[in-house]
């Protein structure tokens, strides 16, 4: 199966519509009026559709096992022909899409199977997927000539011992998002050069500033100080969100002392110095971190 192991739990929906048609108005009547041979093919349906959408990933090899919190199934009678439409949500790594169209089937088949003694001219149509929700698509949308920045503080790598593989990592991902880096820089983990760099980036009105490297427990890892003494207001949650993400991966990543806020417009997130934590961090923050400047945008239009 494909890796999601990456990816973040977020709610996901997703609804599937198909239809059933039949051949006389003698087949919807029956329906209506719960007379059909077979019994109340609404509710025998329904829950036909509930078990198909719990054992979807039993049948198709690539789906992944997920925990279902909520299926809905609607009916709407058009003419000859009944409109089904089925609502699956979750809160997991991954998508419904499957799971809502393959109970949408399978209430179809049901529906199918229980008129087809009194209507031989039942047909399925229209298995399709109407809507979905959730995940990374819904924060998909990038500001348009965003000033970006990566700063690698390293008193090694500024020396010319060692080269540079975190910051490319974040760089790298960032084109992956269709954003450019316009500044690189490496520079010593010294607090008041560190300090320098942010506040000319934020006077020249960068919008983000990641900055890798001196987060760790030594004493020359000063840069966590050295942000928070800049930041005007601190955004928690931004380095909360990637803590617990590497928490789930890695018991060590607890001791992140990562910061994360505004410097006067200018985001700031610090990051660790290792490329699996650079590279966790991107992945937990990334693309949803974007909305803080639709949202920065909206306020100064208010």
């Amino acid at each position: 199966m494909v890796d999601i192991t990456h990816k973040t739990n977020t709610l996901r929906i997703a609804t599937a519509e198909a239809t059933v048609t039949v051949s006389k108005p003698e087949t919807i009547l029956a329906l209506q009026n719960r007379n059909v041979p077979k019994g109340d093919v609404f509710e025998m349906a329904k829950a036909a559709g509930f078990l198909a959408v719990k054992k979807t990933p039993d049948l198709l090899p690539d789906c992944h096992p997920i925990p279902i919190e909520y299926t809905a199934v609607n009916y709407r009678i058009q003419d000859l022909s009944v409109v089904i439409e089925l609502t699956v949500k979750t809160i997991y790594k991954t998508g419904v899409e499957v799971e809502a169209m393959h109970g949408a089937s399978v209430v179809a088949l049901t529906m199918y199977d229980m008129l087809k003694p009194i209507d031989k001219g039942v047909e399925i149509k229209h298995i399709r997927l109407l809507e979905k929700k959730g995940g990374k698509s819904d924060r998909k949308s990038v500001p348009q000539h965003l000033k970006t920045a990566v700063i690698v503080c390293s008193d090694s790598i500024s020396n010319g011992v060692g080269e540079d593989k975190s910051g490319k990592v974040i760089v790298d991902k960032l084109k992956s998002l269709s954003v450019s880096v316009q500044d690189y820089s490496i520079v010593p983990d010294e607090k008041s050069i560190i300090q320098e760099k942010i506040k000319g980036l934020a006077t020249l009105q960068y919008n983000l500033v990641l900055i890798t490297g001196g987060t760790g427990l030594s004493p020359r890892d000063v840069t966590p100080e050295a942000v928070s003494e800049l930041i005007d207001r601190e955004i928690p949650g931004i380095a909360e969100t990637a803590r617990q993400y590497g928490q789930e991966r890695i018991p060590t990543a607890m001791l992140s002392r990562s910061v994360a806020g505004l410097v006067g417009n200018t985001l700031v997130i610090t990051m660790p110095g290792s490329t699996g934590g650079v590279r966790e961090y991107m992945d937990a923050l990334f693309p949803h971190v974007f909305h803080i400047f639709n949202v920065l945008d909206g306020s100064r239009h208010d």
